[in-house]
């Protein structure tokens, strides 16, 4: 806690005072351009890998970057892609897997969850995921198969599915390899090509 607290300090007397003029336009705007869906993971950071500024992006974080398909009833993954697409009006959405996803890993190499049972049902929406990966062990394969999974639960949800017709946002599937700082775009070509960095 000693951390966050000397780190909030520092915001305070270093970062807020040099972005004042943003803090205050961010205080009574809020208009994100990208809903960007990754994963939990403390090792990614989506306005880092992305260089982006405060109010840029509208993030959602799930174990495994899991989007589950569209079913009516409460559910915070749907109320936030909702409010992002048909409130704020984002015009991309990406959904960012990345290596040595702990996730992907315990599916991959068929850990035993039944201490976690709330991951393991959670997991459970990566089933199709795991169908769509060939090898059993394959984690990088299974990473990207299910970004690519996700993006089409993505368009089971009507706020994302109307937007699309409309031709009001497009969708982005991206692996983010943490030893190198790489982003591979599984949805720029048919086999994917590494992002400029």
């Amino acid at each position: 806690m000693q951390d966050l607290t000397e780190g909030v300090a520092r915001f305070q007397r270093d970062v807020f005072p040099a972005k004042a003029e943003l803090f205050a336009h961010l205080a009574t705007h809020h208009s994100p351009h990208t809903l960007f869906i990754s994963c939990s993971d403390a090792r990614v950071v989506p306005e880092l890998i992305t260089g982006t500024e405060p109010g840029d992006l509208f993030v959602i974080r799930t174990a495994g970057n899991l989007v589950p398909a569209y079913t009516p009833g409460a559910d915070g993954v749907a109320a936030s892609i909702e409010y992002a697409v048909a409130a704020l009006g984002v015009k991309d959405i990406v959904v960012c897997g990345h290596s040595a996803c702990g996730a992907m890993t315990a599916l991959a190499e068929g850990h035993d969850l039944s201490g976690a049972p709330a991951v393991a049902d959670w997991l459970r929406l990566a089933d199709a995921s795991m169908a769509r990966t060939a090898d059993d062990g394959d984690v990088p394969a299974l990473v990207r198969q299910n970004v690519l999974a996700q993006l089409a639960n993505l368009a089971t949800h009507p706020s994302v599915a109307k937007a699309m017709a409309e031709g009001k946002v497009a969708l982005h599937g991206w692996v983010y390899d943490i030893p190198t700082g790489r982003v591979e775009d599984l949805t720029a070509t048919a086999t994917g090509a590494a992002l400029a960095a």
